[in-house]
């Protein structure tokens, strides 16, 4: 039974790795910016600016989902701001009120977009997927091999930064996942009802196989995020440290 369902598995163990290491990330290059300039409005402006391509996709994804869904979208803005709570807003798109369907899939267009994207990159610029079937097949020396000719593949930098910056991004805040508990309260209902009218072998039969190949597919591009965001850390983190001894200034 529980192969049935690894899809969702390795899902929900990709998603929490990458959910950790983009809030850490986010905090050790704010600190690094912070340490240098002293600043907390040039703070703002530069992580903007680093993150523009992924907060564009971001906040068009949610403006395109509500035009197709024929949801009217009243502002859109790509200037950052601070929340009282202390969060930093990087964008945002004001939607009329709706349904809980459309505001759930409005509210995932992000991620939906995002994971596109990535998937794109990663399977057309930066040639990952010989390193996947390396990597399936138990061949490690062909994938430390990919990895090390990854450099060299035509315009990395670029391709790089763009995935990286879409995955940091995509992630749909708490605003954008409103809807979804009720949404998911009811999808679970009329599981349960389908279940109980003995349609659960059906489902399993028909439905499951898709839904578990879409899931995998998907935990792959997240944990590819994931590791984007591991790859990072590690110097920034350095960085911040490196900064705070010369400068005795730190950033917690």
């Amino acid at each position: 039974m529980l192969t049935q369902f690894d899809g969702l598995l390795w899902f929900i163990l990709m998603l929490l790795p990458l959910v950790f290491l983009q809030r850490f990330l986010h905090r050790e290059i704010q600190a690094v910016f912070l340490i240098l300039s002293r600043s907390s409005e040039f703070t703002i402006a530069l992580f903007s600016i680093i993150f523009l391509p992924g907060v564009f996709l971001h906040e068009f994804s949610h403006y395109l989902m509500a035009v197709v869904l024929g949801v009217p979208a009243a502002r859109f803005s790509l200037i950052p701001q601070m929340l009282p709570n202390g969060r930093l807003q990087l964008g945002y798109v004001e939607t009329a009120k709706t349904d809980m369907i459309r505001d759930s899939l409005i509210g995932a267009a992000p991620l939906i977009a995002g994971t596109a994207l990535v998937a794109f990159i990663a399977a057309t610029r930066l040639e990952l997927l010989p390193i996947w079937d390396a990597l399936r097949n138990g061949q490690l020396n062909l994938v430390w091999l990919g990895i090390t000719l990854l450099p060299q593949v035509r315009d990395f930098p670029l391709w790089f930064y763009l995935a990286f910056t879409v995955s940091s991004t995509m992630l749909p805040s708490q605003s954008d996942r409103h809807a979804w508990l009720p949404l998911g309260v009811v999808i679970a209902i009329l599981l349960a009802l389908a279940v109980l009218a003995g349609a659960g072998p059906w489902m399993l039969s028909n439905l499951e196989p898709s839904l578990n190949t879409f899931l995998r597919s998907v935990a792959v591009i997240v944990g590819l995020s994931a590791a984007l965001h591991a790859v990072l850390i590690v110097p920034v983190f350095i960085l911040h440290k490196i900064l705070a001894k010369i400068t005795g200034v730190d950033i917690k």
